[in-house]
């Protein structure tokens, strides 16, 4: 086995039931003495079994620069992103949860691969090639982020990639047909690479045997003062976007496309996000904050191209995002509530950390004027997204 981590995470599982049982079946010492992570490394270790008896594996990615990406096998899960601010001390970047119940369950979707359909489809309900669908409803009245199955609750398969840059991992899962609804066998591949220029790239690719609809993302919610440091609603975000789509009271698009200038829609200069969230703007109201998808500006449908930035005046932190992706999801942690404890091991309320989920445009598949998430046999869905993090020191 390789050298093990120190993550949070990876620490309470140890000393979990489920965990010493494993251990003792298969020798595994609890003397974690330590190792440091090697440059341009991928490390594995398990952290804990599901209650079917599934043993989940956390993987360790560590560049040149010491910048460390750890995710799950279990959906994918990034729990953990070290980077340094600009004095060079690291901090964990994204929230997570305490323990490995909470990504099990996974209501906040922390850090998780989603699918088969990001976001939200009205009313569980889509027809395509003149055959109507239905997908669970677990969000009011609405399907959310590919139903009660999604990707973020699946076993991926992960393996080593050789790269010449820094260090990549492929995680591979087969949705069957029919899962949550949805048509054709759905073969995915995304893939990690942390660059030793300190990005995470993530290509997905996904092929069909049946026509269907596919929309992916990473959840991932920063907070780029670190993990626990409170409210990040006082850093500031750019969008490169022109319009967004706004949406009725129960979050799903109304199919306009609409412009962000002269409302608290508009980032497309460096702003603090809660420069205008309380403003008395229906979409802020309705959504209790920021949950939107914004049109990216766009030379041609799936050029990789700058979409948001991120920054922290305190520390220094820059994150910038590019994607092929025709619109990003600003959602600022809305409904956390208090209610679960953080891997910081604080309690997480609202506005403690924010998403940039790249994707197509939610319930596209029910708005003939937005950007198709059809996919069909013989084809290759293919899509990529940059997380490039910096300092301004």
């Amino acid at each position: 086995m390789t050298h093990m981590s120190h993550s949070a995470l990876a620490t309470r599982s140890r000393h979990h039931p489920a965990f010493l049982g494993l251990t003792a079946a298969i020798g595994l010492s609890l003397a974690f003495a330590a190792a440091p992570a090697r440059a341009d490394s991928l490390a594995s270790e398990p952290v804990g079994i599901l209650p079917g008896g599934t043993v989940v594996q956390q993987y360790t990615m560590t560049n040149a620069n010491g910048v460390i990406v750890r995710f799950l096998s279990l959906g994918g899960c990034i729990t953990e992103i070290d980077t340094p601010d600009r004095n060079g001390n690291f901090a964990d970047i994204v929230l997570g949860y305490h323990d490995l119940a909470g990504y099990d369950s996974n209501g906040t979707y922390f850090g998780a691969i989603v699918g088969r359909y990001a976001n939200r489809i009205a009313k569980g309900t889509f027809t395509l090639d003149g055959e109507t669908y239905h997908l669970p409803i677990n969000n009011g009245v609405n399907s959310l982020h590919g139903g009660t199955v999604g990707f973020n609750t699946q076993i991926w398969r992960v393996t080593p990639k050789p790269v010449s840059d820094g260090v990549a991992a492929s995680l591979t899962y087969t949705s069957p047909d029919g899962q949550d609804g949805y048509p054709g066998s759905l073969n995915v591949t995304v893939t990690y690479t942390l660059t030793d220029s300190n990005a995470l790239r993530i290509d997905y690719e996904a092929t069909t045997d049946k026509p269907t609809v596919v929309n992916l993302t990473n959840h991932s919610y920063f907070n780029l003062r670190g993990n626990g440091s409170g409210s990040a609603l006082d850093e500031l975000v750019q969008i490169n976007a022109d319009f967004y789509t706004p949406t009725d009271a129960t979050q799903i698009p109304t199919g306009a496309i609409e412009p962000v200038a002269g409302t608290p829609m508009d980032f497309r200069k460096l702003t603090p996000i809660d420069a205008r969230i309380r403003a008395p703007f229906q979409q802020l109201i309705l959504a209790q904050g920021y949950d939107h998808n914004w049109v990216l500006n766009k030379p041609r449908p799936n050029a990789l191209t700058y979409a948001a930035k991120a920054y922290d005046p305190e520390t220094g932190r820059i994150l910038l995002v590019f994607t092929t992706e025709p619109g990003v999801q600003l959602y600022t942690s809305n409904f956390l509530n208090g209610s679960l404890i953080g891997s910081s091991n604080t309690v997480y309320r609202q506005g403690e950390g924010f998403t940039f989920e790249t994707q197509h445009f939610p319930d596209s598949p029910n708005h003939p004027n937005f950007p198709t998430t059809e996919l069909k046999p013989g084809q290759t869905f293919h899509s990529v997204t940059i997380f490039r993090f910096s300092t301004d020191g």
